[in-house]
């Protein structure tokens, strides 16, 4: 009994003798990374406010914004442990073998997301654009370190990692997608009559923005018929929804010109 009294003295003692040594430092260190971590977090949402005001990428302006609030949480942390008389060398090479481990491990992740950097600061593409790249093609809705995801007509969002997308061909229209098509007409149709005609087709539509106008003209000669080709720029979330409206109209307005549309023909003869 008298041991466990002595051993419950001792740690009583050791508790007191740290409290009162270091209990300032303890409450230093706290108030501090409080602090800090408020600070941080304001400076970050400032940052990202001024690049937003300097008309700089949403994406790129939380990158920023982030990027700005680790590195003030990082200072604050060493000035936090310094607080404690903790030195910050052993956990910088810690860190450092930590990171070499982990950086053999995840190299796929990794890859995605040096991408991702090349694509927020290099900007080939921004949220809104629409791309094609792949073997797909959407809008883009959303830009991230490790994917970027896109969503088509259908409402169907598509995730591609990064690392697909830097050294690949991409494809950007922007915000439209153009549609290239052709139909074919008659040898002895007029064609100027049914340029104009294809051309008042589509544009009454009025699938496209106003600034753009669409290009008609004679794509090819075939067997047995002038083939005009059209091409034209929509909005991609109505991509499907404007090509048939634009095919339904050319069609109804050769019928009503009179402007025939041939199909093939063979002719034989029995001897």
């Amino acid at each position: 009994m008298e041991s466990e009294l002595e051993q419950m003295t001792e740690v009583y003692k050791m508790a007191t003798e740290f409290l009162v040594n270091y209990s300032f430092q303890i409450i230093g260190a706290v108030i501090i990374l409080l602090i800090g971590l408020f600070v941080a977090s304001k400076i970050g949402k400032i940052v990202q406010r001024l690049c937003l005001a300097k008309n700089i990428d949403v994406t790129l302006s939380h990158f920023i914004g982030s990027t700005v609030k680790i590195i003030v949480i990082a200072m604050v942390a060493i000035v936090a442990l310094g607080k404690l008389g903790i030195s910050v060398t052993p956990f910088v090479a810690a860190i450092g073998a930590l990171t070499f481990g982990i950086s053999l491990a995840a190299q796929g992740l990794i890859a995605n997301y040096g991408a991702g950097f090349n694509i927020i600061i290099g900007r080939p593409f921004v949220v809104g654009d629409t791309i094609s790249v792949c073997g797909v093609s959407g809008q883009v809705t959303q830009v991230k370190l490790g994917l970027t995801k896109l969503v088509n007509e259908d409402n169907i969002t598509i995730t591609i990692p990064n690392k697909h997308i830097i050294g690949e061909i991409l494809h950007n229209s922007n915000a439209y997608t153009l549609v290239e098509a052709s139909v074919g007409i008659a040898y002895g149709s007029d064609l100027d009559a049914a340029l104009a005609v294809i051309d008042a087709a589509i544009k009454s539509v009025n699938t496209m923005p106003e600034d753009i106008s669409p290009l008609v003209g004679i794509e090819s000669f075939g067997d047995s018929s002038v083939n005009i080709g059209y091409r034209y720029k929509v909005h991609t979330e109505k991509l499907f929804l404007s090509k048939f409206a634009v095919n339904k109209a050319i069609f109804a307005a050769l019928k009503q010109h009179n402007i025939e549309i041939p199909f093939p023909q063979r002719e034989v003869k029995m001897l």
